[in-house]
């Protein structure tokens, strides 16, 4: 048996390192412990994967949930942020594409990404997306809730640190292939998810050395499908005023309304809609109805690759010192063809013979209607992703002496993604449309009259070319040197100090051709001229609403294998090469240099307090930030330093009681595209009568926040704990939007748009607590010995101040809202069972219903657009065939869910209702 004083150094060396340690350590009690004396506890099955995160949290100076791979090569779900979202306070969100992409610590998106502690990116992004990173690859992943100095202080959400596999992490040689055919049942494909690790490691003298190679290949076949109710507006009753007819839609930018726009501030709720409800029309109050505008329907298909490669060298000439290289490599091939049918529901001069209006009961708001002579149109929409992303690292670490240790690194990444998109509208006018905005449960249904066919060609004409190409890369040279200093005998038991310097460049370039109508001569701009350009889906939205099943669209792909042809057609730039990545033909529209500087040194403390273990760790953090930015000839500069102080203190109330107190001050930098002064105007694509403006803003600033945690941990068994924590954050200087009304002229002429551009101008509050547990019961009877359960529970309460701005951008007041991302309380549950050469998994995942984002200030009802309550319920089994073959299943989204938005009031302004694959799973894994 091991001292539990010494175990403890040894654990937590391992976490503070990211590695197995390395060197001979002193422990508490002076006594010298060699990597060969402290034990290796080889996890394996879910419970022994629990155990560990429970080890993890506990030994850890900061607030830290851990993730443990289950078994090489086996980590729990079928990508990172899946697998985060069962750990509390983790919260996850956009759910498309076939899975889930998002993720947020204690409601707050800004998370820093780090692999084996470096700070890693996508293109010109501030991070990278955690699905693109596969989760066969990974050893653990660490959620860090709080900061100590020497960590990278960007991130006011928190950190997650993901752990790849090192030779040294095996004693001798390994071989693990693994492989699963995973069944989307929307898109009716299955696909391969493939994996490979081979290390190995060699003796040579008192030397050792070791190779690690990691190969991972997934492909998706995916399909989401959704039906949306448009925005509200204004309509004229049956009484309508002077200058409009019965039911017409009243537009404050038609000409004949000279006062009151439809939005204005004080209206971020929406017009009241209580029956009988007026605004002034031309000065006169006048009664009016709210309805939709349009009714709109998507069916998104698309293929998904990702490729990557993990290559790891380590070498320890001696006891004192070692060596390692790594390089990874993660790619992204994405392609995607969206077929979009959308219908205006306004009045075009054809009230129809039968209305057939209805109302909400109790409100002024339509529920149905008919109208007859709709303009409609369809869009069939390719889009084209490609991305490459490098990191190549060499560092060592040595033991100077009996007390200082040393770590440097050298980090090199390169980054670059690609991205096409082509689109061809068709248009025409139906004979009529009738709708309910909400059949049932918030979701729209539409069907068109007889004498509309949506799949007939010949009732459909060419419209609008939409050709556009993107590119974005960043590169990073980053340098680190950190030491520790042991101090024997002393209160202050280790100081630690180090410095970072990144060095980091970013860029965006694009093109765009987009033209208006077909105009050269009507034999080359028939439909019927081009075989195989017209495509017609099927069975859309599984029969969960009345709407139509079918509809013809422009085929995107074969506009892209006929790119130039349709170029010439429209009258737009031929004979370029709009490959992606193609440089050449891309217009730059900004290039960044970010250096940033940090410079940190913090110390543990440890001493006794009414008889029990009182620890903790303090420390300071100096960065400085220098931008230089370059925007489509126009040049900037920018800067900026801070202190950030952290302190953690931790209490042993009894032997298994651990409390806990940590404050600390983090960044969130803004993004380097909100930078960019550059403003793109973008003309109506949906009568509403003026476009759309967005630019950025080179004076913005990081914002910051202050954050406090308290919790208690209970430590009641051998791989249990029950914990609580409660924690606030006051941040300052939250980026938000400001609108305002301009008038600009594009080449055609004078023409109205709205404007956002973004400042530091809110600052928002955010607390909450945390509930936990994980526990595998002893003394069961035999049938039920290895079961368990991991469970949390999380509550939160925000709140931001948005600035109300009126149509000249001045501000006229503020609004407060909840922080956009944050569910007022979400938990999951997850039961376990471990038996023998078998273990399982039953996994729910809930979170409230929140606020996700602002609509543009165009349009008559409530700004915030709200997410209705997520939820997904996961099933997951594995055995041990031998002891080196095991067969899995796993099974998502069992439940089929819906997933909802409305604009504030549910049950009479909902919006948008998306339909996502259930995935089946069934793979194998070979170790040896």
């Amino acid at each position: 048996m091991f001292k539990p004083s010494v175990l403890s150094s040894a654990v937590a060396m391992a976490i503070t390192l990211s590695a197995h340690p390395l060197y001979a350590q002193q422990s508490s009690d002076d006594t010298t412990v060699s990597p060969d004396e402290v034990e290796v506890i080889l996890v394996k099955g879910i419970r022994g994967s629990l155990a560990r995160s429970v080890d993890l949290k506990r030994e850890n100076m900061q607030i830290v949930d851990s993730i443990i791979s289950e078994d090489i090569g086996k980590f729990p779900d079928n990508n990172v942020v899946e697998a985060l979202q069962r750990l509390s306070g983790v919260q996850v969100t956009d759910r498309g594409a076939g899975e889930v992409t998002t993720v947020s610590i204690r409601g707050l998106n800004d998370v820093t990404t780090t692999v084996n502690g470096r700070n890693i990116f996508t293109a010109s992004g501030r991070s990278v997306a955690l699905a693109d990173i596969p989760a066969s690859l990974l050893n653990r992943v660490d959620v860090y809730k709080t900061r100590s100095a020497s960590l990278i202080e960007t991130g006011i959400a928190g950190q997650i640190d993901i752990h790849t596999q090192r030779p040294f992490d095996f004693d001798t040689s390994k071989l693990v292939v693994a492989g699963r055919g995973i069944h989307s049942d929307q898109a009716d494909k299955t696909d391969p998810n493939i994996s490979a690790l081979f290390s190995n490691n060699w003796d040579i003298g008192d030397s050792r050395f070791g190779a690690l190679i990691n190969l991972s290949y997934a492909e998706t076949h995916y399909r989401d499908q959704s039906v949306t109710a448009g925005a509200m507006m204004p309509f004229a009753t049956n009484n309508p005023p002077a200058g409009w007819a019965p039911y017409e839609i009243i537009r404050s930018t038609d000409g004949r309304a000279s006062e009151n726009p439809i939005w204005q501030p004080g209206l971020e709720a929406g017009l009241p809609f209580a029956p009988g409800s007026t605004f002034d029309v031309n000065g006169v109050p006048t009664e009016y109805l709210l309805s939709r505008d349009a009714v709109f329907a998507s069916d998104l298909t698309g293929k998904r690759e990702r490729p990557a490669v993990n290559v790891a060298f380590q070498f320890a000439p001696n006891d004192t010192s070692e060596y390692i290289f790594e390089a990874f490599y993660n790619g992204f091939r994405n392609e995607s063809y969206n077929s979009l049918l959308f219908s205006f529901v306004d009045w075009w001069g054809n009230l129809g013979d039968n209305p057939d209006i209805s109302l909400f009961e109790g409100t002024n708001i339509i529920k149905s209607r008919t109208v007859g002579s709709p303009y409609m149109f369809t869009s069939g929409d390719l889009s084209t992703g490609k991305t490459d992303s490098y990191v190549y690292a060499l560092g060592g670490k040595w033991l100077i002496g009996d007390n200082l240790q040393l770590r440097s690194e050298v980090v090199y990444q390169d980054t670059q993604y690609d991205e096409s998109f082509f689109a061809m509208r068709t248009e025409r006018v139906a004979d009529s449309i009738t709708v309910d905005f909400n059949s049932g449960g918030g979701l729209p249904a539409f069907q068109f009259g007889p004498a509309t066919d949506l799949t007939a060609p010949d009732q459909w004409a060419m419209a609008q070319l939409y050709d556009q190409a993107y590119s974005r890369g960043g590169d990073a040279l980053t340098f680190t040197l950190d030491a520790d200093y042991t101090l024997n005998k002393s209160i202050i038991t280790n100081i630690s100090f180090g410095g970072r310097y990144d060095k980091r460049k970013a860029s965006e370039a694009q093109l765009l051709q987009d033209t208006g109508l077909c105009n050269s001569g009507n034999a080359a701009c028939q439909l019927a001229t081009y075989e195989g350009l017209l495509h017609t889906n099927n069975g859309f939205f599984d029969g969960e609403s009345d709407v139509p099943t079918s509809w013809l669209a422009a085929n995107g792909y074969y506009i892209r294998d006929n790119a130039d042809m349709f170029r010439t057609i429209y009258n737009t730039e031929t004979g370029s090469n709009l490959a992606i990545g193609d440089q050449r033909v891309l217009a730059q529209t900004f290039s960044v240099t970010e250096t940033t500087t940090a410079l940190y040194a913090q110390a543990d403390f440890e001493t006794e307090l009414g008889g029990r273990l009182f620890d903790g760790q303090f420390g300071l953090r100096y960065v400085d930030v220098d931008t230089d930015m370059a925007f489509a000839g126009n040049t900037a500069s920018t800067g900026a330093s801070k202190v950030l102080p952290s302190l953690m203190l931790r209490y042993n109330l009894t032997d298994d009681l651990l409390a806990r107190f940590s404050y600390g001050e983090t960044l969130r930098r803004p993004g380097f595209a909100q930078l960019n002064p550059t403003i793109n105007y973008v003309r109506d694509v949906t009568n509403i009568g003026y476009g759309t403006a967005t630019g950025g803003n080179p004076e913005l600033k990081p914002t910051e926040s202050k954050n406090y945690d308290l919790s208690l941990e209970w430590y009641f068994a051998e791989g249990s704990t029950l914990y609580a924590t409660a924690f606030k954050r006051d941040i300052e200087g939250f980026v938000v939007d400001f609108r305002r009304r301009v008038i600009h002229d594009d080449g055609q002429g004078e023409y109205p748009y709205i404007l956002n551009q973004p400042d530091n101008a809110s600052n928002g509050k955010l607390d909450g607590y945390e509930l936990g547990v994980v526990y595998f019961p002893k003394g069961l009877p035999d049938l039920l010995d290895g079961i368990g359960i991991q469970a949390s529970y999380t509550i939160l309460d925000s709140s931001q101040d948005i600035p109300i701005t009126n149509s000249e951008g001045t501000v006229v007041g503020t609004d407060t809202t909840p922080l956009f991302g944050v569910s007022d309380s979400s938990y999951s549950v997850v039961l376990a069972y471990e038996k023998e050469r078998f273990d399982m998994r039953l996994s729910y995942v809930w979170r409230e219903d929140f606020l996700n984002n602002y609509e543009a200030a165009q349009f008559a009802n409530p700004l915030g657009i709200y997410r209705n309550p997520e939820k997904s319920l996961d099933f997951q089994l594995s055995y041990n065939v031998t002891d080196n073959l095991m067969v899995t299943f796993d099974a998502t989204n069992l439940t089929n869910e819906i997933f909802q938005s409305y604009y504030e009031y549910p049950s009479t302004h909902n919006f948008g209702s998306s339909l996502f694959s259930r995935t089946f799973a069934l793979g194998f894994r070979y170790s040896l």
